[in-house]
């Protein structure tokens, strides 16, 4: 998915080039008003280019322009990420060896530190019974150096956007993303209802990509904080098994203690956008609880969170 990002597709487009043998190609432009499109026509011929008539961000991006891509697996790739020698056989493997794999994600380390896991994923992802997510390789901010430790092929509980393979009847069945995201959880909410709906999501490690993160929206604009926040409520609601009133409440005081927290470290905008993002879950609730009437549900989701607890109490940092 590309967006105003010429200077990206010229150092990464090339990478995904060279190592997908085998693969076509495609970059999905998201209504963009610098040449990236142009650069692409004239460097990259052999690159299938579709243009989206609109920015509907990543969610809307993706579901425009997959209709018009015929595949049995999509990968769903960043402009900001290099990719590896063989990087697609491992994950072509395991979709071909389990049936029941929907969702596969690589190892993603750090472009800038390259012996380092990188945020947007990592080791692959799991989220806690209160909706908050966190990966292997990396909670909250912490991330740890690759030492192999990740190495394995395991299930996960979501990929990352950032590097995402999803068959094709998959993402069809489910209807692809949920627009009203934008940006942002997006790919949490769609590995949810594909759990949801009996499907399972993996991790391949020994398939690697170097991802730069946050080319496109820094972790210190106000606007990400926002659509986190609001984008996290979505999802449990939608998806979440159990009493969801308590849940939703201690979510709620929860955000109110971050969004505090952002308050007495001077960043008042970050407050402001937890609020708004708040706001704007009140509104869409009576949608979202309509929605999470028709979806399906399944326990089990939050199996981890005592591990994170152990995580900081034990100072352990594999698990």
């Amino acid at each position: 998915m590309n967006w105003n990002g010429r200077p990206l597709l010229e150092q990464f487009l090339p990478s995904v080039i060279q190592h997908s043998e085998g693969a076509t190609v495609y970059v999905a432009d998201n209504a963009s008003s610098d040449d990236s499109v142009e650069f692409v026509k004239t460097h990259f011929p052999q690159v299938k280019i579709i243009q989206n008539s609109s920015n509907g961000g990543y969610a809307k991006g993706y579901n425009d322009a997959l209709k018009h891509i015929d595949a049995d697996i999509y990968c769903l790739l960043n402009s900001d990420i290099e990719v590896t020698p063989n990087w697609l056989t491992p994950i072509l493997t395991e979709f071909k060896t389990n049936p029941s794999t929907a969702i596969v994600q690589p190892k993603i380390l750090d472009f800038k530190r390259k012996s380092y896991f990188e945020y947007a994923g990592a080791a692959g992802g799991f989220i806690d019974k209160y909706g908050y997510p966190y990966c292997r390789g990396r909670i909250f901010d912490t991330v740890e150096e690759d030492n192999g430790q990740f190495d394995d092929n395991c299930s996960i509980f979501w990929a990352s956007g950032a590097c995402l393979f999803i068959r094709k009847e998959v993402f069809d069945t489910l209807n692809g993303f949920d627009e009203s995201y934008f940006a942002h959880f997006e790919e949490i909410d769609l590995c949810w209802r594909a759990f949801n709906s009996g499907r399972q999501v993996r991790y391949v490690g020994t398939s690697k990509v170097y991802h730069v993160g946050g080319a496109t929206l820094k972790s210190a604009n106000p606007r990400k904080t926002y659509l986190n926040f609001r984008n996290s409520l979505f999802t449990l609601t939608k998806n979440a098994n159990g009493v969801l009133f308590k849940i939703i409440v201690i979510r709620l005081i929860l955000d109110g203690i971050a969004g505090l927290k952002f308050l007495l470290n001077l960043k008042p905008t970050h407050c402001v956008a937890v609020l708004k993002a708040h706001f704007s879950f009140y509104i869409h609730l009576p949608i979202l609880l309509k929605q999470r009437k028709h979806l399906p549900k399944q326990t089990g989701y939050y199996q981890a969170t005592s591990i994170v607890w152990s995580y900081f109490i034990k100072g352990k940092r594999n698990f």
